[in-house]
């Protein structure tokens, strides 16, 4: 029995009582118990996706929607929101867990490596849906990139080839919008090893995307007016380190002719 696992070893203990009904009831009773330990054993290695939902929830609901009634009272009539956050869909790297958000305090965006497209009617309708209702109906005063360390999809920006061969329906096509990261880091850090350039453009990357939010008409025209702020973030949680910064994008206002 050595090779069986536990499913074929219950399956042949409960095969054997129903095989032999004459068995003496101290050997009959001995099989049952193994059985029963066999199926504890089984449930214990198992993953249970649903009961992990409804035990997260329960303490969320114990713990802080019935102690804090005043505040998803006020939630209930709506969202004020300061910061719309864009974000890496890495399960390591959840903002609220990281920056201590509150319920109502950022509207998010999370895709792969945190990245922000140029503006295109067409092509990522999503993300720009996103901008333009965070921007012009939420009035947030704060949008923020944060890349992140060990980052999967850099990692992929980074080994494309030069000749652009895909071996991906979807991956490549989205992190090739920081393409431009790639080759400032590649072009001036060429002596770092391969790991150094991929910390090296998880920053870059984020610059890249604090650029393209300025192609989006809105967003420009609230820089300008100074009613949003773009910043930059790098969250590294292999050393605990948030590091935050500004970029002097020099926007003038458009001059009225």
């Amino acid at each position: 029995m050595g090779s069986e696992t536990y499913e074929e070893a219950i399956a042949a203990l409960s095969k054997l009582l129903s095989d032999k009904a004459d068995l003496g009831s101290v050997a009959a009773a001995k099989i049952k118990q193994l059985t029963a330990e066999l199926e504890a054993a089984v449930g214990s290695t198992q993953f249970d996706p649903v009961k992990r939902i409804e035990t997260g929830f329960l303490h969320f609901k114990k713990e802080k929607y019935e102690k804090n009634p005043d505040l998803y009272g006020e939630l209930a009539k709506g969202q004020s929101p300061k910061f719309l956050v864009f974000a890496c869909s890495d399960s390591r790297v959840c903002p609220s867990h990281i920056l201590d958000f509150q319920p109502g305090e950022a509207f998010m965006v999370r895709n792969i490596a945190n990245m922000v497209p140029p503006y295109d009617k067409t092509k990522y309708s999503g993300v720009g849906a996103a901008i333009e209702y965070a921007v012009l109906h939420l009035k947030v005063e704060n949008i923020v990139v944060i890349g992140h360390s060990c980052c999967g999809g850099i990692k992929g920006l980074m080994s494309i080839p030069d000749d652009g061969t895909t071996a991906s329906d979807f991956i490549e096509q989205w992190v090739s919008i920081c393409s431009p990261a790639k080759t400032k880091v590649k072009s001036e850090n060429n002596e770092l090893s391969f790991s150094e350039q991929c910390t090296n453009c998880e920053k870059e990357a984020v610059n890249v995307s604090l650029g393209n939010l300025l192609t989006y008409p809105f967003v420009r025209e609230a820089v300008v007016k100074k009613s949003l702020v773009l910043k930059g973030a790098h969250y590294d949680f292999v050393n605990g380190k948030f590091d935050l910064w500004n970029l002097d994008f020099k926007i003038t206002p458009t001059l009225a002719v």
